[in-house]
Formats: C-alpha cells, sequence, structure tokens
C-alpha cells in the first residue's frame, strides 16, 4: 500500500467508493462486520477489494484482557484476512472482554509489567495465528488510572521490539488523551518509534456535556489541533498510509474525499521536503 490517505468505508458509499477516480484512494473495515460465511456484504467487500487496497482495523480481539485471545474469533479473522489478502492488520491496545462477556466499549488498563507480558502474549498469539505482523493502536484516555509502571511511550515501544509488531498511531486519540490528562502531545508524538509507525488514523472528536473531556467520538470533522499534529508527526517521520475516520453522523462521501484531499496535501508536501539520493555515476 503506497503511503496515501484513505476513507473507513461505508456501505452507503459503495456506488461512489467503486466509481471514485481518485488515485491511490484506499479502504479501511472493521473485521467484525464481515465476519460471516457470506451474504451481499462479503459481496461488498469483494467487488471493493478488486478495486482498491483494503485495511482491516479490529475492535473485538481484547489484546489486554489477562485471558487468551477468544480462539473462535481468531480463526474467523484468520479467515477473512486469508480471503481478502489486506495489506494492514490492525487492533486496539484495550480490552473489551472478559469471561465470554463483550462490552460495547475499548476499555484501559494499569501500564504494568504484568500488563506488558500479557498484551505480548496476546500480540505474539494473533501474529503467529494470522502468519503476519500486526499494528496496536494506542488508545484514547478519559481518567487518570492508579497503577501505571511506564508511560504509554514505553509500552508501545516495548511491545514492538518485544513482538515485531508495528503502531497504528491514532493522532486524534493523543489529542484526546493530552487534553484530558494534562499531559504534552508533542512530547508523545517525537518520542515514538518512526520506523514501527505502519498507519496513521485521523478523526473528530466532540465535547462531553459539562464541557470537562474531549470524546473521541468519530462524529465530526478533523479538528484542527489534530491536523496541526498530523503535520508534525508526518514532518519527522516522513509519510505512511493515513485514514480518515468517521462512523457516526456520516457525512457525503463527497465531504470526507475533501478532508482526504487535506491529507494528501500533507503527505505530498512531506514527499517534495524529502532530501533527494545523489546518483552515483
Amino acid at each position: 500500500m503506497r503511503a496515501a490517505a484513505g476513507l473507513g468505508f461505508k456501505p452507503e458509499h459503495f456506488d461512489e467508493a467503486m466509481t471514485s477516480p481518485a488515485a491511490d484512494l484506499w479502504f479501511e473495515v472493521h473485521p467484525e462486520n464481515y465476519m460471516m460465511a457470506g451474504g451481499p456484504r462479503l459481496k461488498m467487500l469483494e467487488a471493493l477489494r478488486r478495486r482498491r487496497p483494503l485495511s482491516l482495523h479490529g475492535v473485538g480481539l481484547s489484546l489486554a484482557a489477562d485471558c487468551d485471545p477468544d480462539p473462535d474469533h481468531l480463526d474467523r479473522l484468520k479467515r477473512l484476512v486469508d480471503r481478502f489478502q489486506p495489506d494492514l492488520v490492525s487492533e486496539h491496545l484495550a480490552w473489551s472482554a472478559w469471561n465470554g462477556a463483550y462490552l460495547p466499549d475499548l476499555l484501559p488498563f494499569p501500564r504494568t509489567a504484568h500488563a506488558l507480558e500479557r498484551l505480548a502474549a496476546n500480540i505474539g498469539q494473533v501474529q503467529d495465528h494470522l502468519g503476519r505482523a500486526i499494528l496496536i493502536e494506542n488508545p484514547s484516555l478519559y481518567l487518570a488510572l492508579d497503577g501505571h509502571e511506564m508511560d504509554e511511550v514505553e509500552l508501545l515501544t516495548t511491545l514492538v521490539r518485544r513482538t515485531g509488531c508495528g503502531l497504528l498511531v491514532d493522532v486524534n486519540n493523543i489529542h484526546v488523551s493530552a487534553s484530558n490528562l494534562g499531559l504534552d502531545p508533542h512530547a508523545y508524538l517525537d518520542a515514538l518509534p518512526a520506523q514501527a509507525i505502519g498507519e496513521i488514523h485521523l478523526a473528530g472528536h466532540r465535547i462531553d456535556p459539562d464541557g470537562s473531556l474531549l470524546i473521541d467520538s468519530h462524529d465530526a470533522p478533523v479538528a484542527p489541533a489534530v491536523w496541526a499534529l498530523f503535520r508534525r508527526l508526518i514532518a519527522r517521520i516522513g509519510p505512511r498510509p493515513t485514514l480518515i475516520e468517521r462512523d457516526a453522523n456520516l457525512p457525503p462521501f463527497t465531504d470526507l474525499m475533501v478532508e482526504r484531499a487535506h491529507a494528501e496535501f500533507i503527505l505530498d508536501r512531506a514527499r517534495e521536503a524529502a532530501p533527494k539520493e545523489t546518483a552515483i555515476a
């Protein structure tokens, strides 16, 4: 997959996604929406995959749970990966299931040595089962938890080193977490291991009703502050595949393509600024 900008695919936009002339456009889906044996949804994804690169972004592996990934879920994910051969596969650094109960959220955890061991083991299981490396996404945080033994970048960097996974850097999550917890988003971005970053997400957020928190809602355009962080990150690491995420208050396809064009502009400027190799006679 070229280091270009893509969109989260929504069935409502199927016709426009299939006919768009945009160069290097790619699409990402949540695999949990396509883990069935057949039907119109899979046929739609097959048609899209024939025309465009595809990325799978999971929400259900519960990597941070203190137990192994659900084997049935993992088997269904592998069948989907084998069938569609996506360029990228990613999952969240969170937990969402326990003892067979699935929760409709991506939940935080204390960054302890025990959590690191559990995460490394779970990521290793997933990668061994799929036969490929995955990317893990930094979470959005709302409350300060007790018991942390390391900062988030240290945890991510250690997981990359120990498991061979890569990183999916969600810039909106960094902005949301920094605002909610009083952190420095620039220091966070600058500390990330550049070579491990395989994909970037850009999304919108909203302010909760009492104005005290930012919510990673994916229901609004990308905010100016997030665009600024994205420009800073790309200036440091160079162009990477970049996704515009929108999961609620879905606008027309053309509106999403305007945001995609802005991301493409930033990626193109970074390519132009990259030092050119000197030819040797």
